[in-house]
């Protein structure tokens, strides 16, 4: 069975959070509102609100307390790639998907497998790199989709980029149908797939 501990900025989240984990016979060892609650050191995963690593100090704390287990953040707005780096964080999930992916995630990372599969993420092991569905983006493409990651809207990004918004709408229908991605968390998940958010 696989072992979680849970801290979640959020008490009402966490603990529906923890019913789900529950649910799918993931064991919960702890459930904290933050880090300065001390997680039980046993469990295989530490699965963790990005915000609660966010205040000074605090990602030299997780860094200690990541010893022997995979850490997998859960981000609510658009993911930060420098947490990726973190110690022991195989992987980053949104907070808005379905409980089945995030458990999905949670066995994953338990098994020391990065999350999402298809990329190295933090330290750990190398995975396969993607291969996209069409062809490969450009580099007008790749420049738009990491505004994207960033939270732009299309009028920013075209005036960044000295484009029209036209254009910029243009740009976005090609890379969702390359990278198969239909929604704003899809392309910056495909961002951080390609390194492009940092």
């Amino acid at each position: 069975m696989i072992t979680c501990d849970v801290i979640d900025s959020s008490p009402i989240f966490l603990s529906g959070l923890t019913r789900v984990l529950q649910e799918a016979g993931i064991e919960v060892l702890s459930a904290e509102t933050s880090l300065g609650d001390q997680p039980c050191r046993s469990a295989q995963v530490l699965l963790i609100d990005a915000i609660v690593v966010r205040p000074p100090g605090s990602a030299a704390r997780l860094n200690r307390e990541t010893a022997g287990r995979g850490v997998l953040i859960m981000y609510s707005e658009a993911p930060d790639p420098s947490l990726s780096e973190l110690c022991g964080v195989y992987g980053l999930v949104s907070k808005s998907e379905p409980g089945p992916v995030l458990i999905e995630a949670v066995r994953e990372v338990a098994c020391r497998r990065p999350w999402p599969p298809v990329h190295t993420i933090g330290t750990a092991p190398a995975a396969a790199v993607r291969t996209l569905p069409g062809q490969p983006l450009s580099e007008r493409e790749e420049q738009v989709l990491s505004q994207i990651s960033h939270g732009l809207t299309h009028n920013q990004i075209a005036t960044r980029l000295g484009i029209s918004p036209h254009t910029v709408d243009t740009y976005v229908r090609r890379i969702r149908a390359k990278l198969d991605a239909g929604n704003k968390a899809e392309l910056t998940r495909a961002a951080l797939l390609l390194r492009l958010a940092g």
